[in-house]
């Protein structure tokens, strides 16, 4: 805001970019007080925190900073866990200080840690980085010293994160080792921690690793290069492919590179990605990777429900991105994604009472799960249900952390004004302004913001006005009454504000159709249905005498409706098909079995596999006609 805008040099954010178009508002800035992300953050930092605790210490993660080679337990990037589970618990104000004190010691004089590569009897150091990891454990390692940083000011585990960089731009500056890592995510990290301490040469390192990837440092193996994105120089991409998760990460990277170079050449070919990726490789639900053997991306409109595989990771990265495009172009579109990926997928991963996690999240599941034991860790995507940890649990704690810092994303200023991007009850103070939000979102549309505080000069209060609400009347109500339609895009007041000035955005979340686009084969012929941001599903458990969701059918002829507690019930009908000694059969239509009319209960995507063992869909086919 202007010109009463406090100086805010250190903002409690993990993105904190030294220019673009909308500055990030920190945790001391912005603090969620109620509604459906307060619940999520509630759990969040009552149980799942906990948990996340629990598990590395049970399955030897934190352990492996102590003991000895033979003894260590984990995959190779098992460190990684532990410092983003470090980096959740910063943002939350929960201390980690024992295990703080083990990775000091575990540090080499130059400043290498890892605890699987590089002591006697292990591989020697940087002898693997297609597989290894070593980089990527450092990003999130940093990645936590920034956030102790930016809430605590440098203690330890930021000077451990320093004498990690340091060590890295001098194994991998100028002269050093010419190589990348094989999952990009160092990148993102190095750059924060150059805005955290000004240091130059960080910023240096990430643009040095951006500009190697895709000119193929790393061997080609069975996935090929572009699995880890070392085929096409970032540059030159025109959609983000391989492995979803690494791709994201490295474009969250290149575009914090480009944000602080100035580079708009290096900044557009990332926007050029995100847009044909979202155009072509994005699930309903704001998922991405359809691949289960490579974790993967698919060629352009491959997306089958039943093999979604969706990590929640990606998820998570798919964010990352969105916002860090959001603050350097200041367009709604980014915001829009990541409403959606937060409400279907972030949301969707870690149970009711957090202590359960997907890893990967399917659009339609074909078979009831099992209830996963609740002291052994699972195969990461196989659970039918979710599962309390994983043999690689990355997706835990990555959800932790984000919901950790959730309140970040919420709002963000200029010298104009303010900027609300994602709704929840909330209290903002931003300079000699502040607002207070009041809504039901996601259930209900109606978002009231009130101003607290407010400085004596005009300023502009801008608002979201969703995708998803095209085609549907949007409404913006003034102080006095007056009200406009707003379309999607930004709703903006400018005007010398007076504290208890009412601001009321009326969104429409009656539920609707969803079809989808022709060439996305696997759904052809399918429906499906969303309120406001949240895509629904059909869940057995909600169906008569067992039956399964695979033997619904609906009728979009008719409007879904609200139904009761949170649900959405579609005109349909549930038919059984016939049993054949072959599926396959000449077209008769007399022939179509006999179906049992009925209203179906649909739930919000984000709630399924909450009440035990089911089979669940989200693209509904339709009723013969």
């Amino acid at each position: 805001m202007k010109p009463d805008a406090k100086a805010h040099t250190a903002p409690v954010v993990p993105v904190a970019p030294s220019r673009g178009r909308l500055r990030p508002l920190g945790l001391d800035e912005v603090r969620i007080t109620g509604g459906f992300w307060a619940g999520r953050r509630e759990v969040n930092a009552t149980a799942t925190l906990d948990h996340c605790r629990e598990w590395v210490d049970r399955v030897g993660w934190t352990g492996n900073f102590t003991a000895p080679v033979e003894a260590r337990r984990g995959r190779e990037f098992a460190d990684s866990d532990v410092y983003k589970l470090l980096e959740a618990m910063t943002w939350a104000g929960v201390g980690f200080d024992p295990v703080t004190e083990a990775i000091a010691a575990a540090q080499e004089p130059d400043g290498y840690l890892n605890t699987h590569f590089g002591r006697p009897g292990q591989q020697p150091r940087y002898s693997d980085l297609e597989w290894g990891h070593e980089l990527y454990c450092y990003g999130h390692l940093i990645q936590a010293g920034v956030a102790q940083i930016r809430t605590r000011g440098e203690g330890e585990l930021a000077k451990i994160a320093r004498r990690a960089a340091d060590h890295v731009c001098a194994a991998f500056g100028p002269g050093g080792v010419e190589g990348v890592c094989g999952h990009p995510e160092i990148e993102t990290a190095l750059v924060e921690l150059a805005r955290a301490t000004g240091e130059q040469r960080y910023l240096d390192q990430a643009a040095l690793f951006v500009d190697r990837r895709g000119r193929g440092t790393l061997a080609d193996g069975e996935f090929g290069r572009a699995y880890y994105q070392d085929d096409i120089p970032v540059r030159q991409a025109t959609v983000l492919r391989g492995h979803a998760v690494r791709a994201l990460y490295l474009a969250a990277g290149a575009v914090d590179v480009a944000v602080e170079t100035g580079d708009e050449q290096l900044l557009a070919a990332v926007v050029r990605q995100w847009e044909a990726t979202v155009a072509r490789r994005t699930y309903l639900t704001g998922g991405m990777g359809s691949h289960h053997r490579d974790e993967s991306f698919g060629d352009d409109f491959v997306l089958p429900p039943d093999r979604a595989y969706s990590e929640t990771c990606a998820a998570v990265a798919s964010v990352m991105l969105s916002w860090r495009l959001l603050l350097a172009t200041g367009e709604p579109r980014f915001a829009d994604l990541a409403e959606r990926t937060l409400f279907n997928v972030v949301a969707t991963s870690p149970s009711a009472d957090g202590r359960s996690f997907f890893y990967a999240n399917t659009l339609h599941r074909r078979r009831r799960g099992t209830v996963p034991a609740p002291d052994a860790e699972s195969p990461r995507a196989e659970s039918g249900l979710r599962a309390p940890w994983f043999a690689v649990s990355c997706c835990p704690t990555n959800v932790a952390r984000t919901l950790a810092l959730l309140p970040t994303y919420l709002a963000t200023t200029d010298d104009g004004g303010v900027q609300l991007h994602q709704y929840a009850d909330a209290e903002i103070s931003v300079g000699a302004a502040g607002l207070s939000v009041r809504t039901d979102y996601p259930s209900g549309g109606t978002v009231t913001v009130r101003v607290t505080r407010a400085p004596d000069h005009p300023w502009t209060l801008s608002l979201r006005v969703p995708a998803w609400a095209a085609g549907a009347e949007a409404t913006l109500v003034d102080t006095d009454g007056t009200r406009r339609a707003v379309t999607p895009g930004t709703a903006t007041v400018t005007r010398v504000f007076r504290p208890g000035d009412e601001i009321r955005l009326e969104l429409p979340v009656a539920p609707r159709w969803i079809v989808p686009d022709p060439r996305v084969d696997a759904v052809r012929g399918t429906v499906a249905v969303q309120r406001g941001p949240l895509v629904y599903c059909a869940e057995s458990v909600d169906l008569p005498d067992g039956r399964d969701v695979d033997t619904v059918r609906v009728d979009p002829a008719a409007e879904p409706v609200d139904g009761p507690d949170g649900t959405v019930v579609v005109p349909g009908e549930l038919a059984e098909p016939p049993t054949r000694a072959w599926p396959y059969q000449p077209l008769d239509r007399a022939g179509v079995p006999a179906a049992e009319e009925r209203g179906i209960a649909l739930v919000p995507y984000n709630s399924w596999a909450n009440r035990g063992p089911s089979t669940m869909r989200v693209w509904l086919p339709t009723t013969p006609r």
